[in-house]
């Protein structure tokens, strides 16, 4: 399909390709992608919140402050879809029954904070104390259902409301004509509200000498109700250290040279809860039996009324799950210079993410969901690096700054037998393999899949790694095709020639911006970028296609010598198995923020008017990349703990704001 037919066609109705001999609808393609998007997103949302704090805070004695704080947030949410009936294509429609779903949910979390601060200062001696507790519970329900076959005269989304559609259970014969069972078109979900509770008790001390020597110290212990008994407790103790080394006196003759260093240094832990609650149990799922779900229906014989409703573990239960923790060590300083006009900070850090909370890898035998486990320990180690300059030259005002980041991922402490976390499969294509894993010492997340070594050009270069002993992956290899590297050099490709191909974290991360102010003007730029990660193209695969090809499908082997990267067009996924073809690199920098402004406050000089700035701002204003996908700056993975996939969404749009700013 072109991409340039056009949405509508004449009669105001979705456009479809059209056979250029018969006139006909052409439906062999991919469908019109916005009316297939359009039909699919009939639904309405209602959404209500209710957010408020109520606070009382108490000064019994001098220096002691006692505060109690109540907080609730509360929503609630209705919504309805309707799916019509429509044909797109052969691979997009929907002519059988319509549907329709209807449901709401609501909940609330109420906080309750209690604290007890004391402060103390004497002589050059400044010291404050804190403790306190807080209660957190959410509750939260929901309730739903859905069926088929609007009424005909309702057919519409004006009428799409469960009491208008006709949709009943049907029973399946089978050849002797005895029920077997049934196919329902009503769902219905709902159960018990959902409740989680964390309790909190917390405390620190904080000390500081002439504003020179400074200690922080903290701890917290938390208990969650996402774990089993023995397993609740958190404890994260925490400490910093300062030394403002500009305040000694061998420092005085650098005042305006070195105005200001502080060095510090710190270690800390904090605690991480973030699963879903039960996961040290073992949910029971009741089913009804139907044509496409007949997980937990037991059968007795073949008569009607020989099937019974059937119940089997939603989740491999793990007891053992407990909190995760994240351990950082950071040494920096801090130092402003040359009259405060030039300012430094840097960091160097160490952080290590322990008893990593993940879903666990298990085979499909297991017959149920996959539990949480404590998977092991990701260590990022990096350094962190901002300048900046302020000045004026006449009446220009301007300051410049700069930041860069490095950083370095590993995987350590896997407890499974491979020391390996699975990714999913069938993720890029019907019966693709995984292409991303966590494995011990490996980044995690990282691509994995087979090397290629160019294009085959002739037959003899085929025949010359066959007379090497070296593997081929193609059962009847031709020209065109692609050459994976047999890493073991055993005359074979497969498993065991997969390797590291990158991940979707970046190396480095970069950024700047400009402030320019002359007179009544205001300029702004801002940048950001980032170097080292590497992009999944998951719409790259060229074989069996039902969509357009990607432009470069126009580079691919035609003949010899034409190209030695895209192989030739071929049926079949012979060339496509997931390898370097996939990859290409994320480097880019760009222009996030532009704004001018102009102040007329002073032009005008209205007395309770201190501001009245007119602007005009430009969001996502260039991108400078060699990536040649929509847009570089990917975020999104198939695991929470990948990156990097790029699924061919639309870029982030160029945005053009007029705006005013009144201040008085």
């Amino acid at each position: 399909t072109s991409p340039l037919s056009p949405v509508y066609s004449n009669n105001g109705k979705y456009g479809l390709p059209y056979n250029d001999t018969s006139g006909s609808p052409w439906y062999d393609g991919d469908g019109n992608p916005y009316g297939l998007m359009m039909t699919n997103n009939n639904r309405e949302n209602k959404d209500q919140y209710l957010l408020g704090d109520f606070y009382a805070e108490l000064n019994p004695i001098q220096n002691l402050t006692l505060k109690t704080l109540f907080g609730i947030n509360y929503y609630s949410t209705e919504f309805r879809n309707f799916t019509p009936l429509y044909r797109f294509s052969i691979y997009s429609y929907n002519e059988d029954h319509t549907t329709v779903g209807q449901g709401m949910s609501k909940g609330y979390t109420l906080t309750w904070t209690n604290t007890a601060n004391y402060s103390l200062v004497f002589d050059n001696h400044n010291v404050e104390m804190l403790v306190g507790s807080e209660s957190i519970q959410y509750q939260g329900m929901n309730v739903g259902g859905s069926n088929w076959d609007l009424l005909d005269q309702f057919n519409s989304w004006d009428y799409a409301y469960l009491d208008n559609t006709t949709g009943q259970a049907t029973l399946i014969e089978d050849e002797n004509g005895d029920v077997v069972g049934v196919t329902e078109k009503r769902t219905v979900y709902g159960g018990p509200s959902v409740e989680s509770r964390r309790v909190s008790y917390f405390g620190r001390l904080a000390y500081n000498y002439a504003e020179k020597y400074l200690v922080n110290a903290t701890f917290r212990a938390d208990g969650s109700s996402r774990f089993a008994r023995g397993n609740r407790w958190g404890y994260f103790p925490s400490v910093s250290i300062g030394w403002v080394i500009s305040e000694e006196g061998f420092m005085a003759g650098t005042k305006g040279t070195l105005d200001y260093l502080k060095l510090r240094a710190s270690w800390g832990q904090v605690g991480n809860q973030n699963i879903d609650n039960f996961q040290y149990a073992s949910p029971m799922v009741i089913t009804n039996y139907s044509s496409s779900s007949p997980a937990g229906y037991y059968l007795f014989g073949t008569s009607l009324g020989s099937n019974l409703k059937g119940a089997y573990p939603g989740r491999l239960a793990n007891p053992n799950v407990k909190w995760e923790t994240s351990e950082q060590i950071n040494l920096g300083f801090d130092a402003r210079m040359i009259n405060g006009r030039m300012g430094i900070n840097a960091d160097y850090y160490v952080k290590t993410t322990k008893d990593w909370l993940v879903a666990a890898p298990i085979l499909g035998t297991a017959g149920t969901g996959a539990p949480f486990i404590n998977g092991g320990d990701v260590k990022n180690t990096g350094v962190e690096l901002g300048i900046n300059w302020n000045d004026k030259a006449g009446e220009l005002n301007y300051s410049l700054s700069v930041n860069g980041a490095y950083n370095k991922n590993e995987v350590g402490s896997i407890p499974t037998e491979d020391g390996i976390i699975h990714g999913q499969s069938n993720m890029l294509y019907d019966n693709s393999e995984e292409f991303y894993r966590a494995q011990n010492g490996y980044a995690v997340g990282y691509f994995w899949g087979f090397e290629t070594a160019g294009i085959f050009q002739n037959e003899a270069q085929i025949q010359e790694m066959r007379n090497k002993g070296l593997g081929i992956f193609q059962s009847n290899p031709k020209p065109g095709d692609v050459i994976y590297v047999d890493q073991n050099k055993d005359g074979k490709i497969n498993i065991e020639d997969k390797v590291d191909l990158g991940n979707g974290m970046p190396d480095f991360t970069f950024g700047f911006s400009v402030n320019l102010e002359y007179r009544n003007f205001d300029f702004n730029v801002t940048a950001n970028g980032m170097a080292g990660n590497k992009i999944v193209q998951s719409y790259r695969n060229h074989a069996n296609k039902k969509a357009n090809y990607t432009s470069a499908i126009l580079d691919r082997w035609t003949g010899e010598g034409t190209s030695n990267r895209i192989p030739r067009v071929t049926d079949g996924n012979v060339n496509w198995n997931f390898s370097d073809l996939y990859i290409h690199d994320g480097d880019f920098l760009r222009i996030s923020n532009i704004s001018l402004g102009y102040d007329f406050s002073k032009l005008i000089k209205w007395e309770y008017l201190s501001q009245l700035r007119l602007y005009g701002q430009v969001q996502n204003a260039f991108t400078f990349t060699n990536y040649n996908g929509m847009d570089p700056e990917i975020g999104y993975g198939t695991d929470s703990w990948v990156s990097g996939i790029d699924l061919g969404y639309y870029p982030r749009p160029r945005v053009f704001l007029l705006g005013v700013n009144l201040k008085f």
